[in-house]
């Protein structure tokens, strides 16, 4: 929906109406931004909407930072409540006719990467 610009433009060159008189088709599209302002909010919405290629879930350390026994086992701790979340979500989503997976721990970046 925010790829349609008129339906949610990224800036506007004009003030809105300050009344409720009606305006013509040329007051609409003077107040539009311009086409390299939309065509850069276009490419940032479309880098930000997309996974990383190195996408690392929550939860998940491909390095062994601890040796200790204590920090190992919280993360194994950490990790297995994330799994029994993550099954109570995808359990819940079975029942529903549109799922919510947004914050299902493997759908969670574990930092942000932007």
């Amino acid at each position: 929906w925010l790829g349609f610009l008129p339906n949610m433009p990224c800036a506007m060159r004009e003030p809105p109406p300050a009344t409720k008189a009606p305006i013509s088709e040329r007051d609409f599209l003077d107040a539009l931004p311009a086409v390299n302002t939309s065509c850069i909010t276009l490419a940032v919405l479309w880098v930000l909407r997309n996974e990383p290629l190195d996408m690392r879930p929550l939860g998940c350390y491909p390095e062994q930072l601890f040796t200790e026994e204590a920090p190992r086992r919280l993360i194994r701790d950490f990790q297995d409540r994330l799994a029994q979340i993550s099954r109570d979500i995808r359990a819940r989503n079975a029942t529903m006719e549109l799922p919510y997976t947004y914050l299902d721990p493997p759908n969670v970046e574990n930092s942000v990467a932007i």
